[in-house]
């Protein structure tokens, strides 16, 4: 099966902020957040593992054009929840 996000020639390690059952958890505080490889790889893990990827924002931060994009064409693997 391949994931539908595209790995890098060599993968570096990427650790989630937190993890349940079915949502894996990156907190961000930034005000504007792109689709780094870490929240690629992060959303490639979670798509393999039938997981979601949350990523956690203030309100105030600005989704990039190219994590907009991947959160479009992925709407069942990212999602974005707003700090509180």
């Amino acid at each position: 099966m391949n994931p539908p996000f595209p790995f890098p020639a060599i993968p570096r390690g990427v650790r989630p902020d937190a993890e349940t059952a079915d949502r894996i958890y990156l907190i961000k505080i930034v005000p504007e957040l792109r689709a780094t490889q870490q929240i690629r790889l992060l959303a490639a893990m979670a798509a393999l593992s039938h997981k979601q990827l949350v990523l956690v924002t203030p309100a105030s931060c600005r989704l990039g054009q190219d994590l907009a994009e991947l959160m479009q064409d992925h709407p069942e693997s990212i999602r974005r929840e707003e700090l509180r």
